[in-house]
């Protein structure tokens, strides 16, 4: 295998890792609001594309770009007419799902793999119609390219007679590829559904139109068109990882992305879905950590929808609007807000996403605004929405409004209705479904208002604090230089990015745990943030206790203690260790051990004893290293959120 299909299949090249990665790239859309299919659509929208090429990434030859691709509604017009030349019967619109596959280039593994989808679609109740080459034109691609080139298939699968259309057929057909791609690791299912179909590749901006022949077909035709230029800044291209995915594209970067693959992961065991049932082992994993940041949150929006979440509502809980220090936002607006963040954690960083799931076409910014996006409307009922501005000629006269996405705010478009949705409108809406500021006096427990229990906080001596400072790492310099500054004069030292000190594991003195590591940010394509400046945009919220079922509406779900600074003091520890609230209960579990123990071992200890207090009814851990001597140590606490 050469180097560039290894790079094209995202494996780790020497000391490249795929998670490394970040990119910038543009984004646009073109959308009929009354939701009239015309093929124009298709190629004002390749033409939007086209014009971003400044935003896309290509190769030293200047033949292989890092990925172009769109999204459209399934067009009924276009396929009826290929598959009735096929001997196919597909039958009316929306009857029928349409798959689009990157299969491997070896026969046998192809076959193979196109075998065992027929077999799990039967085993999912639908019926298998057939597969599909499609018409492309690899010669104009560059020799990158194509050397990793996938077969790229699209195959018919029919709607069950008592399954609805939409969402209901949607899910099955969910299920079903979910399935396959926990079977088979060799391809690559780009798009299955009812309603959209995504076609993507490495390819230079002009090439997606010229590549695939169904996008010059004046019978395929769409109401919606999502398009996407990528710009890997640090990356490696494939055909795999252009834009489209299946719900979204994305321009910039989620930089807590591993945080929230992790927690999304986790609350895996507290999530049911009556729309799931009996089916929710068939689609876990939700997030495969394999993939982009732009994948994952894909990845978790189309769970989430599938699971019964209206979309608008999936976008706004993991792209939260700034809410909790915003005087201008409805008190509604911030219990809605308030209560789903005890539960799911925003997806933050500099980001612009349109996404849409065929019938509805919509637009977030990041709450910080830090990639811009811009659309007109015309006198035809057309929204044009582009990274910026110019990308497709329009003449003034024809013009109802220029505007631009604010911070945090939604553009939507609904097509069935033919309507433009308010953002205020749109989000009161969903503020007004349950009494959620009802909910949160009766479970939230707040951390400010809590019990001082009549115990006193440990002191420690002069010499006793030295000890245990050199016990912990603390250096003479860090005491002196950081700790104390920021004790007398409440401001954080100004240092430099971590680029001049020099690496923990060069050497001669003990170093902590944490030295080994540097923090994760874009600083390629990321402004500095002021967080006091900015207070609007900064939360330091955290919330401790048992997760609540995110598919599911309830009051317990927020039954959960807010901490608004995540750095506690003695006294927050003792009202949180000698809280009596219904519905909590607290256990400490020392992470001591005698020093001639093996760290694996104690490891493996504290795992059991965490396990034994959960099994016990304990939803609020403390792990605990205070009595530390010349006996015992305790184990890092950086090792114990692994």
């Amino acid at each position: 295998m050469s180097k560039y299909v290894e790079e094209c299949n995202r494996k780790p090249i020497g000391l490249y890792h795929p998670s490394f990665e970040h990119d910038n790239c543009g984004i646009g859309a073109i959308v009929n609001i009354k939701g009239k299919k015309t093929h124009d659509t298709v190629k004002n929208a390749l033409e939007i594309v086209a014009n971003l090429e400044h935003r896309a990434g290509k190769d030293g030859e200047g033949k292989t770009g890092d990925g172009v691709g769109i999204l459209l509604q399934i067009s009924h017009k276009f396929f009826h007419k290929v598959t009735r030349k096929m001997g196919i019967d597909i039958g009316r619109e929306r009857e029928y799902g349409v798959g689009m596959f990157f299969f491997p280039q070896d026969e046998l593994k192809r076959n193979q793999a196109k075998k065992m989808f027929e077999t799990i679609i039967v085993k999912e109740d639908m019926e298998f119609l057939g597969w599909r080459e499609v018409p492309i034109a690899p010669d104009i691609l560059g020799k990158r390219a194509v050397e990793c080139m996938p077969k790229i298939m699209q195959c018919f699968v029919k709607k069950p007679k008592d399954v609805a259309k939409g969402l209901d057929f949607d899910r099955k057909l969910y299920i079903a590829r979910r399935v396959f791609e926990q079977s088979n690791e060799d391809t690559y299912v780009v798009s299955l559904s009812s309603r959209t179909i995504v076609y993507k590749g490495m390819f230079l901006v002009a090439q997606l139109r010229l590549f695939f022949d169904d996008l010059q077909d004046i019978d395929y035709e769409s109401a919606i068109a999502i398009v996407h230029s990528r710009f890997s800044t640090n990356t490696q291209p494939s055909w795999q990882r252009a834009h489209p995915n299946r719900f979204i594209v994305h321009n910039g970067e989620i930089n807590t992305i591993l945080g929230n693959a992790d927690k999304m992961l986790a609350r895996e065991e507290t999530m049911e879905s009556e729309h799931l049932q009996g089916e929710l082992h068939k689609v876990l994993p939700v997030v495969n950590t394999e993939g982009s940041d732009s994948a994952m949150l894909d990845n978790t929006l189309e769970f989430l929808v599938m699971s019964g979440m209206e979309l608008p509502l999936a976008v706004m809980i993991t792209i939260p609007e700034p809410w909790e220090n915003n005087r201008y936002i409805s008190e509604s607006k911030k219990n809605f807000y308030q209560y789903y963040a005890t539960m799911m954690e925003p997806w933050d960083g500099p980001a612009s996403i349109l996404f849409s799931d065929g019938d509805l076409v919509g637009a977030v910014l990041d709450r910080n605004g830090l990639r811009p996006s811009r659309y007109y409307i015309t006198d035809d009922d057309q929204l044009i929405l582009s990274s910026e501005v110019g990308v497709m000629p329009i003449a003034e006269e024809h013009v109802v409004k220029k505007d631009r996405l604010r911070p945090g705010k939604m553009l939507l478009v609904d097509t069935v209705r033919g309507e433009l949705v308010d953002d205020d409108e749109l989000k009161e809406k969903y503020a007004a479904r349950q009494p959620y500021g009802e909910w949160l006096d009766n479970y939230l427990v707040h951390l400010k208002d809590m019990h001082i229990p009549n115990q006193r906080t440990p002191q420690y001596s002069t010499e006793e604090r030295r000890r245990l400072q050199k016990v912990f790492g603390y250096t003479y310099e860090e005491v002196k230089n950081s700790i104390l500054p920021m004790a007398r004069n409440g401001a954080e030292p100004i240092a430099a990015m971590g680029t001049d000190t020099p690496l923990p594991v060069l050497s001669e003195q003990p170093q902590p745990l944490f030295n080994y590591f540097r923090q994760r940010f874009a600083q390629v394509t990321n402004p500095p943030i002021d967080a006091i400046r900015e207070e609007v945009v900064t939360s330091t919220t955290t919330y401790i206790g048992e997760d609540g079922n995110i598919l599911r509406e309830k009051p317990e779900n927020c039954r959960v203690i807010q901490i608004h600074n995540p750095i506690l003091t003695d006294t927050d520890l003792l009202k949180i260790k000698d809280m009596k609230v219904p519905g909590f209960k607290v256990g400490v579990i020392p992470i001591l051990y005698y020093k001639n123990t093996s760290l694996k071992k104690a490891i493996e200890r504290l795992f059991v004893e965490a396990d034994r207090a959960y099994k016990e009814g304990v939803n609020v851990l403390i792990l605990s290293d205070r009595g530390v001597d010349e006996n015992h140590v305790a184990i890092p606490s950086l090792l114990e959120q692994v």
